[in-house]
């Protein structure tokens, strides 16, 4: 499922970009913001690997950059943002926006506090943007219906899972395993455990996989879009015929 795994990385960049472009045209008075972009950073506890962060800085004004370091609170650099490689976003009338995003494991007693973007433009000046981190895995979800592997259940309504310790929203993924494991549906952020499905997603004697991300806020002001996210496995199931 290894192809599965990149897609879902590529969307929850996605995702988190999302919000960090749309939260740009506001006005720059939190410490995420300098004139140059956006910066926030969350600590990441996925399925199937150790802790890490992923890093994000969103700009209009990439062609001013020369480079962006990530640092931890004491001034380490922890990371580096590749320029070339980034999420685009094209909207008739304004200007084009690039998400530039990593992912860095989380070294043994890493500390919370600011951690940093230190963004060098083309004519050497130096900005800092900040996100205060507390470094903690969020729980991943459990009690997922329907279970993991189960066959030939009625077709559902909904997908349910029991909360997240110190989760306030959650967001869904499925994919359609009989067609080479396209991702099919991305939820909006959810206040609750459960996932009210679109009439006509799923079919008879279908074969799905479904994931939960959650998170702890969203868009808050000290912590940035979120501050800890977790991401459960895939969990299989077939719809009955």
């Amino acid at each position: 499922m290894r192809k599965a795994a990149t897609a879902m990385v590529l969307f929850l960049g996605a995702s988190c970009a999302g919000a960090a472009l749309a939260k740009e045209a506001t006005p720059m008075q939190s410490p995420h913001r300098v004139a140059l972009g956006f910066f926030d950073i969350h600590v990441c506890n996925w399925s199937e690997r150790p802790l890490f962060f992923m890093a994000l800085f969103s700009t209009t004004r990439y062609d001013e950059i020369a480079a962006i370091d990530v640092l931890d609170p004491s001034g380490r650099a922890i990371g580096a943002l590749d320029l070339t490689q980034y999420r685009l976003t094209v909207t008739p009338g304004k200007p084009d926006k690039r998400a530039f995003i990593i992912q860095v494991p989380v070294p043994e007693g890493a500390k919370d506090g600011w951690y940093s973007a230190r963004i060098t433009d083309r004519k050497g000046g130096v900005s800092v943007a900040r996100d205060f981190v507390v470094i903690a895995p969020l729980p991943i979800v459990a009690g997922a219906q329907p279970v993991p592997d189960a066959e030939n259940v009625p077709l559902p309504k909904e997908l349910r899972w029991s909360p997240a310790a110190g989760a306030q929203y959650y967001q869904v993924f499925i994919q359609d395993l009989w067609e080479d494991e396209k991702l099919i549906y991305t939820s909006p952020l959810l206040a609750e455990p459960r996932a009210p499905l679109p009439a006509g997603l799923l079919k008879p004697g279908g074969f799905y996989a479904w994931r939960v991300h959650a998170r702890d806020v969203n868009e808050h002001e000290l912590l940035g879009d979120f501050n800890h996210g977790s991401l459960g496995k895939l969990m299989k199931f077939s719809v009955a015929p």
